[in-house]
Order: structure tokens, then sequence, then C-alpha cells
């Protein structure tokens, strides 16, 4: 075998329990949005240990490359936050941190992202592009740590940016890719009514605050079917309402939240001003006063097409039978602010061992196949061997996959 996939592959046998352990290690040390100062640590020792000048971001998280500096350099992001979810999984290395974990699976990007990295300098000479790796931190928070990054320069000299995530539902050793949105965009929406209150047997002399909540509950979504293409997958939820404290007493105020997502970028830049006109348009008979919260999150993931070409290349010189369609999903990933700079594309990553039930994101028993990692490094090496156009036959490495 030869050329940097090969490399990377002998790379992966040779230090394979130590790439393990660091996944363990990361596991058990969760830390949450922009609070990742020991994983930061970590990562830097690692890459320095390999010869690398990594460069921190202001806080946490860092940036560091390798390679020839071309100008246009090829580019992988990792989020290195956790979640606020107690982990219930009972592993050797569990959480220890109480009531957070990573239950998004960003331990194995993180991983994912250092051994490639730490391979790449081992065997630098190979590389005829250069090669930026970003480990990015607060991905868990709106409107995402990636605004960050950019704003800190994290995009300057890079050409285009990939990036993977864990997927529990996809078998380990399959690789799920999209062309178009591949997650959506995710706002939230946080309401507040007002009234004079009143005693619940003279509702005509005051404004039913709960009755208007009411009609936001049930009319403002079916409104919103008739007013946007229900192709873009936009939809309204909302997951919280709270008013009153009596049966017989009109309140003086309530609050509605929820979400709202769609597929298409060009909705997602017209729907907080729809959102406001419909939520007047559906309180104003009530004669209640409102107090509407509009709070931008992420733009959906928009994977180029050229860009999932590559990956599906890549992919298919590991395993010519690994990659499968990926779902669009609703949820939402700051990832989609790179590729408002610089083309792109974002990777499924099958992690489930295929026995058992089915575990899911964001849950505290999710449990991930260790063998993706290697299947990620792989992924990400033969990316960067396709795109600087080098050559080299791809294997399995042992221990990952079989």
């Amino acid at each position: 075998m030869k050329g940097i996939a090969a490399r990377v592959d002998a790379w992966l046998v040779e230090h394979h329990d130590e790439v393990i352990r660091w996944r363990r290690h990361i596991h058990a040390n969760p830390e949450l949005s922009h609070m990742e100062y020991q994983t930061t640590d970590f990562i830097e020792e690692k890459l320095r240990a390999h010869g690398l000048d990594p460069v921190r971001f202001p806080g946490t998280g860092l940036r560091v490359d390798i390679g020839p500096d071309t100008g246009d350099r090829l580019a992988f992001r990792a989020d290195i936050d956790a979640l606020p979810v107690s982990e219930l999984t009972r592993l050797e290395f569990a959480s220890a941190v109480p009531g957070v974990s990573h239950a998004c699976g960003h331990d194995v990007h993180t991983t994912v992202s250092l051994a490639l990295a730490c391979a790449l300098a081992d065997n630098a000479e190979l590389l005829t592009h250069g090669i930026r790796v970003i480990f990015q931190p607060a991905e868990e928070v709106m409107d995402g740590g990636a605004v960050q990054v950019i704003s800190w320069g994290g995009l300057e000299g890079v050409g285009s940016i990939f990036a993977l995530h864990v997927e529990p539902k996809l078998k380990v050793g399959r690789v799920g890719l999209r062309t178009g949105a591949i997650t959506s965009a995710a706002d939230v929406i946080n309401l507040k009514v007002f009234g004079p209150g009143g005693h619940s047997s003279r509702p005509h002399l005051t404004s039913d605050v709960v009755y208007a909540l009411g009609k936001v509950i049930t009319e403002v979504p079916g409104l919103l079917t008739r007013r946007v293409d229900p192709r873009t997958g936009t939809v309204l939820v909302f997951g919280s309402v709270n008013s009153g404290y009596a049966a017989n007493a009109i309140p003086e105020s309530g609050t509605l939240t929820g979400t709202i997502r769609t597929a298409d970028i060009g909705t997602w830049r017209e729907l907080q001003e729809l959102m406001e006109e419909l939520i007047g348009q559906v309180l104003a008979p009530t004669g209640c006063t409102y107090e509407l919260g509009y709070q931008r999150g992420v733009p959906p993931v928009i994977n180029d097409d050229l860009a999932t070409a590559l990956l599906a290349d890549a992919a298919r010189a590991i395993d010519p039978q690994g990659v499968v369609n990926a779902p669009q999903s609703s949820g939402g990933e700051d990832f989609s602010w790179y590729l408002e700079h610089v083309p792109g594309s974002m990777a499924r990553l099958g992690c489930g061992s295929g026995e058992g039930p089915a575990h899911d994101l964001h849950q505290g028993d999710l449990v991930v196949d260790e063998r993706a990692i290697g299947v990620g490094v792989r992924l990400f090496a033969s990316v960067a061997e396709q795109f600087g156009g080098a050559t080299g036959e791809v294997g399995q490495p042992d221990g990952f996959l079989s």
C-alpha cells in the first residue's frame, strides 16, 4: 500500500490502544459549552507531542495546520463540548462529572480529528495540500461556537471544509451522505401575552390570556402550512405553555415557548418576519397585548454537491458498499455557518453495533461502537488523499473494523 491514506491506516494499527484511551479520557471528563478548558489542554498536549504547533482560540478550542501552506487548505472540524445530560450507561469510563455527558458523541468527533491530525503530522512529507483541523467549542448552544471560530480567523486560508457526526441508528462501517440540506435551521420563539386579568364568570370584561395562548397554539402552526411551501420541511412545535393559578381566575399574563425549523435556507431568512405577522394577526381580536422574542439559531447545513461527491469517493475507496443515503434531519448543527463562507459537506458516521436496542443522540444511555473512530479517521484521510490528488490503496485497519 502507498499514499497518505495507507500511512494513516498503518498509524491507526500502531496507535489503536492509545487512540481508544484518548476517547475514553475525553468521554469520562466532559465539559459544557465554553467551559472546555481541560479538553482543550488535552488536545493541545497530544498535538504538540507529535510536533505540531496549534493555535488556541480565546477561551477554549483550537486549530492546527499541517502540511504545506497551499493557500486553500482543506479543513476538518470537530466539536468538543458536552451536554447537560446525566449519563446512564454504567460504562467503566462513564462521565465522572455529575449531570454532564457526551450524549451527542462529540468525544468521538474530537478523537477522530485528533487521531487524524497526529497521523498526518507523523507522515506530513506525503501531504501535497495544506490541512487544517479545527477543534470547535460550544456547538450545543445558540448561535453556535462556529460563529466565533470564523470571527477568530478559523477559515482564513481555507478552501473547503468537512465534518462528520455520529449516527447510532446507522451500523458501524456505514457512512451516510446527502447532497443539499442534511440538517434544519432551528429558531426559538418566546411569547409573553398580557391582559388586565379578571373573574372567570365575567370574561367579557377583560382579555382572556389563556384563550389567547390557545389560539396561538392551535392556529399559528396551521396558518404556517398555508404560507410556506410544504417541501421545505418547515415545522412549528410549542414545548411549554404557562399561565394562571386558579380555576376561577383569568390571569394577567402567560408564556409560550417553542421551536420552528426548516430545511430551506431561503425560508429560514424570512421566518422571523412571517411569525411576527401571523402571531400578531391571531392575537389582535383577543384584546391582549404581547411581547414576542424570536431567537435566531443556526441555518440548515447545506452540503455542497461537489464536496459530497468527494466524500462519497473517499468512503467508497475504503468500502465500496459503505455509502448509504442519509435522511434529512430536523435537528440543528452550527457547521452550517462554515458553509456560508466555503463549500463543504457533513457525513453521518455509523456508530451502532447492530446488537441490542438502538440508542439515540442527546440521551443518557447513548453507547457508541468504538470501531467507528477508525472508520472516521480513515474517511478523513481518504478525503485528504482524494483532494490532494495523491494515489494510494486503502485497506482496513485491524482492530477498528473487521
